[in-house]
């Protein structure tokens, strides 16, 4: 399976088919560095769990199926006193792998399925946790015919006051989602 997804305006994932099993291959394509984060829910855990990616820089990543799990990209991300730390959606290890850490919100995710046995697998674009980047994913190999999923807007841009996440430099690095920022029912799906 080959699957294109693109992080923020620039991290992209291709997966490609190898009889059962699929690479991952992460790519960053934003004027910045990336440093993708990586939990598995379901199946062998990767060979990584997080990792530093430059400019037009790329990592492959074997998945045997099945296999679930999430990726998302961190950025403004520094060591400071011997510990690794993101302003947007790290996953509190304090080292560059997330060690089964999953993002801390606001964060953008893709979320991944692969079944076994060439059964059906199933991705898509999350932002029930808020957005950071935006993101894409272009299915190739066994998913040609499924379509591409994308939040490619930067949606920072636009993100409402009462929910923007502010660098150090002051501008808008994330957008919270409704629940994360206010805690009501209404906005968390947690009342009737």
């Amino acid at each position: 399976m080959e699957v294109q997804v693109i992080f923020a305006l620039s991290l992209a994932i291709f997966f490609f088919n190898e009889a059962q099993s699929s690479t991952f291959t992460l790519k960053n394509n934003c004027p910045y560095t990336v440093w993708p984060g990586i939990l598995t829910g379901a199946g062998p855990q990767l060979s990584s769990t997080g990792f530093e990616l430059a400019t037009q820089a790329s990592l492959n990543l074997n998945v045997p199926p099945p296999w679930s799990g999430r990726f998302w990209g961190r950025t403004h991300c520094v060591t400071t006193d011997s510990k690794f730390q993101c302003a947007t959606a790290d996953c509190g290890s304090g080292q560059i792998t997330c060690n089964g850490g999953g993002a801390i919100p606001p964060a953008s995710l893709i979320e991944f399925t692969l079944a076994p046995n060439n059964g059906k697998d199933f991705y898509d674009i999350s932002l029930v946790d808020g957005f950071n980047l935006p993101l894409s994913v272009t299915p190739h190999g066994r998913l040609l015919g499924c379509n591409t999923t994308s939040c490619a807007a930067d949606v920072n841009t636009v993100c409402p006051s009462e929910l923007q996440v502010k660098g150090l430099g002051g501008g808008v690095i994330a957008c919270k989602s409704a629940c994360l920022a206010f805690k009501q029912p209404q906005y968390c799906c947690t009342s009737a």
